[in-house]
């Protein structure tokens, strides 16, 4: 066997052997090649929608508008690869602006990781963009909130921002139109006491529209102090009009004898009362009434508006006094008065009312005075005044008094 193994023919015959079986293998059996036949695949096309659109450019030097946030890519070719393609969505849309100069100007939009088999269409293929300086500026911050839910009696005071400044960045085009930077506070309800929310920052320009631009921070504190104006006083009644012959008035009580006020709040803090109006000549019999609170102009809420009034009336009934010492107010020092008529300055008067009212009235529970205030030396006639209790009728046997005026070493 050694010696077949060392002869060259032998190898050479056991060669040519396997080179026969070899090309038995790969043969058709017509005696043909096998050979790779050329099948073409099925062509598909798909429309991938919303396709987010990168921008290429300089981003701390300049700011882009005008490029799409997305579109819509068509894409055509062998049917397994837009399949595998559309599944993956491992493509990209761009548009390269590395070269592009300040200003507006039309640019493709391109694609990129996609098969070279493939066909790519881009609706819109263009976008009409502009390029534009960017800049950075510091602007205050105004705080506001709706007014409108403040509840009555209730008054805003200065906000309080912190902070109070933010720096804007965007296209200088952006940034100089500018002319609010706004805090807006979210409320919801009635507002009756302080606010401190955080408030979203938001620039607008001189129209209020919004503008594109970046905010630092992007969120301000805002306090908002709330002051309480309401104020209670009480209600005066007023008389007018006059009662029936024959009957007089006991009593006129208040089912509230105070109010709770609010509005203007230099009006609220110089009200120190209210009144209510009784219509004397409206009344024939004791009764009770519903009668509205006046308040004065700038009051814009009173608590409660309507009270009653339990009105107590009698038969009428008079009464005189007499030697009431008539009272001078209001003169001058170094100066005495000598009174001429009625000479003793003393005077009778009648008063009328219900028995349980006058009764036990004297001449010390009225003020019966004459006014000479900025009057000089000499003879005068003057107006005699009076005032008593409430639900009195009171008249004077004389309505003017005759005087003098001396200095005191004359009188």
């Amino acid at each position: 066997m050694d010696k077949f193994m060392d002869n060259p023919w032998f190898m050479k015959g056991v060669a040519l052997v396997l080179a026969l079986l070899l090309f038995s293998s790969v043969s058709d059996g017509q005696g043909n090649e096998a050979k790779e036949k050329n099948v073409p695949a099925n062509q598909q096309e798909e429309t991938v929608k919303n396709v987010p659109v990168n921008s290429y450019f300089d981003t701390e030097n300049f700011v882009v508008s005008g490029v799409p946030e997305s579109v819509d890519v068509i894409i055509e070719g062998p049917k397994s690869i837009v399949q595998t393609t559309v599944s993956l969505k491992n493509f990209e849309v761009f548009v390269d602006l590395t070269d592009a100069k300040i200003g507006t100007q039309t640019v493709k939009l391109e694609v990129k990781n996609l098969s070279d088999k493939l066909d790519v269409t881009i609706k819109p293929a263009t976008a009409k963009v502009t390029l534009q300086e960017k800049i950075t500026k510091e602007f205050k911050v105004e705080a506001e909130f709706n007014q409108n839910l403040l509840d009555d009696g209730y008054t805003a005071l200065e906000p309080v921002v912190q902070p109070n400044t933010v720096e804007i960045t965007g296209a200088k085009g952006d940034v100089e139109k500018i002319s609010y930077v706004k805090a807006t506070v979210d409320v919801n309800g009635n507002v009756e006491e302080t606010i401190t929310k955080n408030a979203k920052v938001l620039a607008f320009d001189q129209q209020l529209n919004k503008l594109n631009v970046t905010i630092k921070p992007e969120t301000v504190k805002v306090t908002i102090p709330i002051k309480n104006t309401n104020k209670t006083v009480p209600i005066n009644i007023v008389q007018k009009g006059t009662l029936p012959s024959g009957i007089a008035i006991d009593s006129i009580t208040l089912d509230n004898k105070d109010v709770k006020i609010s509005g203007n709040e230099d009006i609220v803090r110089e009200t120190e009362s209210v009144r209510v109006e009784v219509d004397l000549s409206k009344i024939s019999e004791s009764t009770v009434i519903s009668i509205p609170v006046i308040v004065p102009e700038g009051v814009t809420k009173v608590t409660p508006d309507v009270v009653k009034a339990t009105i107590k009336v009698s038969k009428q009934e008079q009464k005189s006094i007499s030697g009431a010492l008539i009272k001078a107010e209001g003169l001058a020092d170094g100066y005495d008065i000598v009174f001429r008529d009625p000479e003793n300055g003393k005077i009778s008067f009648t008063v009328s009312g219900s028995s349980e009212t006058i009764k036990p009235l004297t001449e010390a529970d009225f003020r019966i005075y004459l006014n000479v205030a900025n009057l000089g030396e000499g003879d005068h006639e003057v107006p005699i005044a009076a005032s008593g209790p409430n639900n009195v009728n009171l008249r004077l046997e004389k309505e003017r008094a005759k005087i003098s005026i001396v200095k005191k070493n004359e009188a």
